[in-house]
């Protein structure tokens, strides 16, 4: 059965009901591993089977054209702007005019491969065993007893050099010619414009030389009557040029991994419900507003939407840093890439694709990569002046070599004009400061760190103070039973395991850490009767016939419930930073369950190296005033906002 914006069978092909697409095994109709795409129903031999083609279903369909379609619409609405000169923009990839670096991605679907990046180290690796060959012939005429005594043996070896230097530079270094050449076109002299003219004239000198060397000068011919060669000279400058550029695109392409991984927070897939009621697993590019989602439990949430049926936990943490997950009903919103609690969800679509909240956070992080730090003005400013200079100096040192040089002269100074080309080539200069914005702000990412632009990440080094939350920063963010103390002629252990016996029907995080505490001290647990939660205050339930409440003080009010006997404990643990919950056993005080967030292991020593380094900390907290300054005193921080 089609869904209601899927394709037709004419745009998909249907694979047959009783093939594994993964594997190719028939399968039966009784197979339990099942899923719907696009309205087709797919059967497998294995769960594992299902889990790949789950994760990456347009690998195993043979014809799948909508998806294929919703990439290229992805990509066709794609601009590219230079990393160095992001005035530079364009519709397609392609080489700055202004650098020649290549463009980047500005969309939050770039592609997958790095074409630049696998063209770059097919020529490097292709040219290399040539390279090694020309530089050994070249060198080897400076080994005693390697030199050919005869002018046919001086001939092949010059040859040889001629063969094997050619492809290095004509295919090896074609990019960097074409870079060159498009900066000569634009008027905007760069590196490659250094290169090109360095290799360029290296090469056909030593052409011509090679091929008629009978049209050189006395000055230009050594001992041997036959002018010098510098193939290996062009062949290495292309093998190492090549060699920068495959570690300046690795070093790329590993920045813009931080941004996949942030894409890879959202599910592949999405639960759809059909008009009829039914769920159908569709790839998340056709998931519109509208559309009604089955959020299971575990789950990554799909897309920004609003909660129509359900009711369950869900982890927030990737957005707001909070650990402790965050109660949802129906009319509540939750965000996609989020984790889904233990509950089951129907949920609506309101925001999909570039709209959502984790998209907009991932072009955030694109466009602070591609943003400019005050100081790299200076840069530009001098690469600008830079490359003329290097050019006019190499013209000096030619004239000045030619002049007053060793004889042959005018062979010294076209190699040493080369050799001002090549070395000083501003590479570093122009790439230094993009490339730093782009590793630290991809690193950032990685650590859940996001700037706004590259001036945010040069301010840094001015700031004096830090201002960091408690709950899952300082602290670990889960919960641990920390105490149970009871009430007067109770036992601690049968209050404690009431209390986890309660909480087996609760998705609390607070319940979590109760159920593993009871379980740690090997407390049997039974089944609770009339569980029900108070929003705000607790739970209540019958378990093993005991009336059993536990939840704060206004809990135990509306129970009419006396607790005085467990107020004292009560304040000694809230001042020292613990959360106390009060249980109630059969209307009367049972206990107070003490959970505390404990301090993770790292912080005494992470506050202590900001402390060193003259920053000044301060706490602050949602928590009340006598948890957040607990905390704060444990820690050595002197200033609180709770």
């Amino acid at each position: 059965m089609t869904t209601h914006d899927g394709p037709s069978p004419k745009e998909v092909e249907v694979i047959a009901p009783s093939v594994d697409p993964v594997c190719g095994m028939k399968v039966g109709p009784d197979s339990k591993h099942q899923t719907r795409l696009n309205g087709t129903e797919h059967r497998f031999c294995s769960a594992k089977c299902r889990e790949k083609f789950v994760a990456t279903p347009q690998k195993y369909l043979k014809n799948a054209k909508t998806e294929v379609q919703s990439a290229n619409q992805a990509q066709a609405g794609a601009k590219y702007t230079c990393p160095m000169h992001p005035e530079i923009v364009r519709d397609a990839p392609g080489s700055c005019p202004i650098c020649g670096m290549a463009l980047e991605s500005m969309g939050t679907h770039g592609p997958e491969d790095n074409a630049e990046l696998r063209s770059m180290a097919r020529r490097f690796w292709g040219s290399l065993a040539l390279t090694v060959a020309v530089f050994g012939i070249a060198m080897g005429h400076q080994i005693k007893g390697l030199t050919p005594s005869s002018e046919g043996g001086r001939q092949i070896m010059r040859f040889s050099e001629l063969v094997l230097a050619t492809p290095v530079v004509l295919w090896g270094g074609l990019p960097f010619f074409q870079k060159g050449w498009q900066s000569v076109r634009n008027r905007h002299l760069n590196m490659f414009s250094l290169i090109t003219l360095g290799v360029g004239v290296a090469y056909i000198y030593s052409l011509v030389a090679a091929l008629w060397p009978h049209g050189f000068p006395a000055s230009f011919k050594d001992i041997h009557g036959q002018v010098a060669v510098y193939f290996e000279a062009a062949a290495v400058i292309v093998q190492l040029v090549l060699l920068g550029q495959i570690l300046e695109l690795k070093a790329r392409s590993q920045t813009g991994a931080a941004i996949k991984a942030l894409l890879g927070l959202a599910p592949k897939l999405a639960h759809r419900i059909t008009p009829d009621g039914q769920d159908a697993d569709v790839s998340l590019d056709l998931v519109v507003v509208g559309d009604r989602l089955r959020i299971r439990p575990g789950e990554k949430i799909p897309t920004d939407a609003q909660v129509v049926e359900g009711r369950s936990s869900v982890d927030e943490s990737m957005i707001t840093g909070e650990p402790v997950p965050v109660e949802k009903g129906a009319g509540e919103r939750v965000i996609g890439g989020t984790i889904n609690g233990t509950g089951s969800l129907v949920i609506q679509a309101e925001k999909v694709g570039s709209d959502t909240l984790l998209s907009q956070i991932v072009r955030m992080v694109g466009d602070a990569q591609r943003s400019r730090a005050p100081i790299q003005k200076l840069a530009d400013s001098v690469a600008g002046y830079f490359v003329p200079a290097v050019m006019a100096t190499a013209a000096v040192t030619f004239g000045v070599w030619s002049f007053w040089g060793p004889e042959p002269r005018l062979a010294y100074a076209i190699i040493n004009a080369v050799a001002v080309l090549i070395i000083a080539c501003p590479c570093a200069l122009g790439l230094a400061t993009p490339m730093s914005i782009m590793v630290a702000t991809g690193k950032a990412a990685t650590l859940g760190i996001l700037f706004k632009n590259a001036e945010a990440i040069e301010t840094m080094r001015k700031v004096d103070t830090l201002v960091v939350d408690k709950t899952g920063t300082l602290t670990l963010g889960k919960p641990r039973l920390n105490n149970v103390l009871p009430a007067p002629g109770q036992d601690g252990n049968e209050m404690l395991r009431l209390a986890a016996c309660l909480e087996c029907g609760s998705e609390h995080p607070l319940a979590a850490a109760i159920i593993k505490g009871a379980a740690e001290r090997g407390l049997a647990f039974s089944a609770a009767k009339d569980f029900a939660s108070v929003t705000g205050k607790g739970v209540s339930g019958i378990v093993d016939g005991r009336r059993v409440l536990l939840g704060n003080n206004a809990m135990m009010q509306d129970g009419g419930i006396d607790v005085s006997a467990l107020k004292t404990n009560a304040e000694l643990a809230s001042a020292d930073g613990q959360t106390v919950m009060f249980l109630a056993v059969d209307g009367l005080a049972g206990a107070n369950i003490v959970v505390a967030d404990p301090i993770k292991d790292t912080t005494p020593s992470a506050l202590k190296a900001l402390k060193d380094e003259g920053i000044r900390v301060v706490m602050m907290s949602g928590d009340g005033l006598a948890t957040a300054t607990a905390v704060a005193r444990k820690l050595g921080i002197d200033e609180v906002i709770a």
